[in-house]
């Protein structure tokens, strides 16, 4: 008879992984999320078959997660660049808030392990982030360069933003300032 999964076991695997893929990176042992979750091993295979699944699905949680921050109150109606800033600051919050969840995300996006279900999924909620920079360079309003470019951009400044921030927490609004300025600087169409 198969066992009841509970959403609190799950949820409780996940974060545990989150600590210890932050503390100790991806290469980290099951045994090491399964102890910091209370659990037994093999509770956790009984959520997450493989090792690679368990990464999968915590990179969908961490999206989902970074999605809510970054589109909660996005401002439709307002100018591309004033929506970039709006998605730019939110980032930057969130990773600030949620470093161990922002370390992870920084390690899977490089780890060869990532399904294209799970990418797909994961860039399922940033579809709307998309659809702006189509329209913004069909308006002559950003560059005509690759949108994965643009996005790897943000992320890339607003990670180092955050690790500033981290070690200078006094010059924060300089730093986010600075940054989101490069960034748009770098993007938009000279007229």
């Amino acid at each position: 008879m198969a066992r009841i999964k509970s959403q609190d076991k799950r949820n409780a695997i996940l974060d545990a992984a989150t600590q210890v893929f932050a503390e100790r990176g991806l290469s980290a042992a099951t045994s090491a999320i399964s102890a910091a979750a209370g659990i037994a091993e093999g509770t956790l295979f009984t959520y997450f078959t493989t090792k690679d699944q368990l990464v999968n699905a915590l990179y969908r949680e961490i999206k989902l997660e970074l999605a809510d921050a970054m589109m909660s109150g996005f401002p439709r109606k307002n100018s591309v660049r004033s929506r970039l800033q709006h998605i730019w600051d939110q980032y930057v919050e969130w990773g600030l808030k949620n470093p161990m969840q922002q370390g992870v995300l920084q390690q899977v996006l490089v780890w060869n392990g990532l399904t294209q279900e799970s990418k797909k999924a994961g860039s399922a909620p940033f579809v709307e982030i998309e659809r702006m920079i189509e329209e913004a360079q069909r308006q002559h309003i950003v560059q005509d360069l690759p949108r994965p470019f643009i996005q790897m951009t943000l992320v890339a400044l607003a990670d180092t933003v955050m690790e500033l921030v981290r070690q200078d927490p006094k010059r924060a609004e300089i730093y986010r300032t600075a940054g989101f300025e490069m960034l748009w600087g770098g993007i938009q169409r000279k007229r």
